[in-house]
């Protein structure tokens, strides 16, 4: 049976974006983003699930850095899943949000509710936690007048009730969820059509010089290959050096791709290729039958 390691603990909107993608498999929470990459590295587990990007808070970056600057796992698939944020509370809990002393939840999750609980939590104390599932389970273990931030699955889970419906600031919430694996072999997913197929790459620059960066989208803009997103990143060797993450909507090909590459390094730039693979867009997760996906 597959092993996947995702973003626990249960009740995170990983743990929802596993069952979008899979049945039948052996799903081990981790409590950290860095601790379930370092177990698809070292063979732990078969798959690794972790979020990318959200569509109100941008990048995951300790996602993105982990992955550049810790370990070596390509990306083999992307699944984006909507996030529905609830008011969870303790089932004694008997008044309404103005009354919650304390708020948990990831970061991301408090920022995607910041309009709400300024607006209904004013009182309210946050703290963060690793995850929106451990949120709940703190809720769920402590003091009736505190709250989590977290998904229907959640509360579910720990046992706690919905106090209010859908108080993230922005109706088109979305994350994009990775799907990562050291060892390229066939793998059982539901039965999901790919919207789109890309291929991400990371490029770094030889130096700070006039029309660097120019030059490196020219090189993918002339054989009129789509970029969907490109941001930069620290290389952490000091102030102003930067790596480029750059997603093309393509899968990787045997022409145009190795064409770039070669240009690029006749730049002096470094590029590596993170990950070609098929994108999923799942709006009720776990309804389909699984089929085999071969990985490129």
């Amino acid at each position: 049976m597959t092993a996947i390691g995702y973003l626990g603990p249960k009740g995170t909107f990983t743990n929802v974006a596993v069952d979008s993608l899979f049945e039948n498999v052996n799903a081990k929470s981790y409590r950290t983003i860095p601790e379930c990459l370092d177990a698809v590295e070292q063979g732990n587990i078969d798959l690794a699930v972790v979020p990318m990007e959200n569509a109100i808070e941008g990048t995951v970056h300790l996602t993105i850095d982990y992955l550049i600057h810790q370990v070596d796992v390509p990306i083999i698939a992307e699944v984006v899943i909507p996030i529905e944020q609830h008011l969870l509370v303790h089932p004694d809990f008997d008044g309404d949000a103005s009354d919650v002393e304390k708020v948990y939840s990831h970061t991301h999750a408090i920022a995607q509710c910041h309009q709400y609980i300024h607006q209904h939590m004013n009182g309210a104390e946050v703290e963060y936690s690793s995850s929106t599932g451990e949120a709940a389970a703190m809720v769920g273990a402590s003091s009736t007048r505190y709250a989590a931030i977290g998904n229907v699955l959640a509360a579910k889970e720990y046992g706690l009730k919905v106090l209010e419906h859908n108080i993230h600031d922005y109706d088109n919430n979305h994350t994009r969820f990775a799907v990562l694996q050291k060892e390229q072999k066939p793998v059982a997913m539901r039965d999901l059509s790919a919207i789109t197929h890309k291929t991400t790459v990371m490029v770094t620059l030889p130096s700070d010089y006039s029309g660097a960066l120019h030059q490196v989208l020219s090189a993918f803009a002339w054989r009129k290959m789509n970029l969907s997103k490109i941001e930069s990143r620290p290389m952490k060797t000091g102030l102003g050096n930067y790596f480029f993450i750059i997603d093309v909507n393509q899968p990787y090909d045997a022409v145009l791709f190795p064409a770039v590459q070669a240009e690029l390094a006749a730049l002096g730039c470094q590029i590596k290729i993170l990950g070609t693979y098929p994108c999923f867009k799942v709006e009720a997760p776990g309804v389909t039958e699984p089929s085999p996906l071969q990985n490129k």
